[in-house]
């Protein structure tokens, strides 16, 4: 059944990690899981050093630079498929250098993943307004 938008973003919020896709080299797609908060409109998602990284300059900034349009897919399986569930969040993304410059953002994650506590996300950071949102349930 199609999930009204309240809802589908009530379950995209609930989830504890969504995946990210972008727009690549060539138009070619680029996508990876990622930790995320729900602040108003908009998505975050930051470049922590709390999981390791061969470099905070990744890709997915370079792309969402290049292209912003991007979009998240959150979603639960169960081997009862009457429970299954996907959310889509569509949205334009940017890439804001600092989280100091948006304390709410930084909160809203340190409040969502405890392992953010001793190392809190400085950034860089995707910034992702929300245009909208797309879900599905199995009942």
């Amino acid at each position: 059944m199609k999930l009204g938008e309240d809802e589908a973003r009530r379950r995209f919020s609930s989830s504890r990690e969504a995946r990210l896709a972008t727009l690549g080299e060539r138009g070619r797609p680029h996508k990876v899981p990622v930790t995320f908060a729900v602040v108003g409109g908009t998505i975050w998602s930051a470049v922590d050093e709390v999981k390791p990284k061969t470099t905070p300059r990744l890709r997915r900034l370079a792309n969402v630079s290049a292209h912003p349009a991007v979009s998240f897919l959150a979603d639960r399986y169960d081997e009862d498929w009457s429970r299954l569930w996907w959310v889509r969040a569509n949205g334009t993304g940017r890439v804001v250098l600092s989280l100091d410059d948006v304390p709410e953002a930084r909160e809203a994650l340190c409040a969502r993943y405890p392992q953010y506590a001793a190392w809190p996300p400085a950034g860089p950071a995707l910034a992702v307004d929300v245009a909208r949102w797309v879900g599905w349930a199995g009942s």
